[in-house]
């Protein structure tokens, strides 16, 4: 019998259903609802949100609530605030997902492969040895053994508790 992969959560998207929405979708999220939107964390100039299509489980993106296209139009306090943000992303992906490294970028402009151009927003990726497999070198196909609801709950509950130096 041949492998299945079956991913049922992707239907609604492979249908068309709910439909693109208007507007930035980062912008859309500043006052909806956290839990519908997967908004982990808030602070005074970002908020910290699941990636909708994660690279791997925990996958976060830090986002400004001011819509600007790249990093340098944001005020210093924002800058130090993203990167506070950024701290406290790394603590709470290491409580919940012990991962044994991260990467961390931001894709600025369209033609550095940004998917949202017009908001800045920063990548937060935990990563383990060999976290890359047959699927995604033979199918183009990630593999993500966690639903997107779990993610969201484990990483709340994670939030706010101390930062720990890593254990080298």
């Amino acid at each position: 019998m041949d492998p299945i992969l079956w991913t049922p959560w992707r239907m609604p998207y492979l249908r068309g259903e709910g439909g693109k929405p208007s507007g930035c979708v980062f912008c859309n999220k500043v006052d909806a609802d956290d839990d519908v939107e997967y908004v982990v964390a808030r602070s005074e100039y970002v908020f910290v949100t699941l990636n909708a299509y994660p690279y791997n489980n925990g996958h976060l993106l830090i986002v400004p609530y001011a819509h600007v296209p790249s990093v340098e139009d944001l005020p210093p306090e924002a800058l130090l605030d993203l990167m506070q943000t950024l701290n406290k992303s790394i603590a709470a992906l290491r409580r919940v997902y012990n991962p044994q490294a991260f990467n961390v970028g931001a894709n600025i402009g369209e033609a550095a492969g940004a998917g949202i151009a017009a908001h800045f927003h920063v990548h937060v990726v935990p990563r383990w040895g060999a976290d890359t497999n047959f699927m995604t070198v033979t199918a183009g196909t990630r593999v993500i053994p966690d639903l997107l609801d779990n993610t969201y709950r484990e990483l709340r509950a994670a939030w706010d508790a101390p930062i720990a130096a890593p254990d080298e």
